[in-house]
């Protein structure tokens, strides 16, 4: 059992996604003695070099903030010894802890992944669930292991997938749901209550990091496969097609009532709306953005860009 008090507690995480349970763990018993995140990089259009979400909100409150570009380094090392921290927590880092991290803090680390594991451990959860159509996700808090993403479970929390839901909506609500059950968890620990649960093996799946090279629309899929890789890849890196050699980003849709014969790809109306034939039925794009311009509804894209029923969008330029 951990001692009965207040735990110091090193964060670990990036994006917007871990500012929740930064946010948590600030207002809760526990005191938070560092942040480690990841370097800065050029970010947004413009490419300039900005803090990362979790960097900007640690400074704001006074933390510590550590930025090593290897785990390995030994002054990295040295500095997060310093913190003596009895946990750490991980949300959203980025990279895997190596054993020399796993081994400072006294009673080890704890992760927040947006999965209900053991499905779709690795780094893109959220993206590969709304993609593949699941009904459900949710987020599960587990002890940091070597192997990625594979400890044992301590706590998990479901969140259903609406129809229309992208994962910037999912992701969003989850970051909220586990900031407030990692506390929970990080409570129970102290309290000696927890029970952890061993993930099955063999029920395992994998959420590879995504690229642009998953964006690209096959349009020989069915409309509603097409309809969740578009909202899967919304905000980043974005369903996408070609028309005349230009490169289309495709960022909401619905899914047509009627069947169509056409062939796929084949624009059906591009009048007042933007219908195109796929997999034997209709994709109706209701939000499209042109390479270097801005989002548009599907009307008004149409009224500055003539595309033409009978012609076709494509997987390649």
């Amino acid at each position: 059992m951990v001692d009965t008090r207040a735990l110091r507690i090193v964060f670990f995480g990036t994006p917007d996604f871990a500012v929740p349970t930064l946010e948590a763990l600030l207002g809760s018993s526990h005191r938070v003695v560092g942040v480690v995140t990841q370097p800065d990089r050029p970010r947004g259009r413009g490419q300039k070099v900005s803090d990362a979400p979790v960097k900007a909100r640690a400074s704001t409150a006074g933390l510590p903030v550590l930025q090593p570009a290897r785990l390995s380094d030994a002054g990295f090392l040295h500095d997060l010894t310093a913190f003596e921290a009895d946990l750490g927590v991980v949300a959203a880092y980025g990279k895997i802890l190596t054993d020399a991290v796993l081994a400072i803090p006294r009673h080890g680390l704890l992760n927040v992944h947006a999965s209900l594991l053991p499905k779709y451990r690795g780094a893109a959860p959220v993206h590969r669930a709304v993609i593949n159509g699941d009904p459900i996700t949710g987020v599960t808090i587990i002890r940091v292991v070597k192997a990625l993403d594979a400890g044992p479970m301590l706590a998990s929390r479901e969140r259903p997938i609406g129809p229309e839901d992208t994962s910037q909506d999912v992701e969003r609500d989850l970051a909220v749901v586990g900031a407030s059950l990692l506390v929970e968890v990080v409570d129970d620990l102290v309290g000696g209550s927890l029970r952890p649960v061993e993930q099955e093996e063999r029920a395992a799946t994998y959420a590879p990091r995504l690229t642009r090279a998953d964006g690209v629309i096959d349009w020989t899929c069915s409309p509603l496969a097409i309809h969740n890789l578009i909202r899967g890849l919304h905000p980043w890196p974005h369903a996408h097609t070609f028309y005349r050699g230009g490169r289309l980003i495709i960022r909401r849709s619905q899914v047509g009532s009627r069947r169509d014969g056409s062939s796929s790809g084949t624009i059906l109306d591009a009048g007042e709306c933007l219908e195109v034939a796929a997999g034997g039925g209709v994709l109706r794009i209701t939000e499209i953005q042109e390479e270097g311009g801005r989002p548009l509804t599907a009307s008004q894209f149409l009224a500055g860009h003539r595309l033409v029923a009978g012609e076709r969008l494509t997987s390649r330029p």
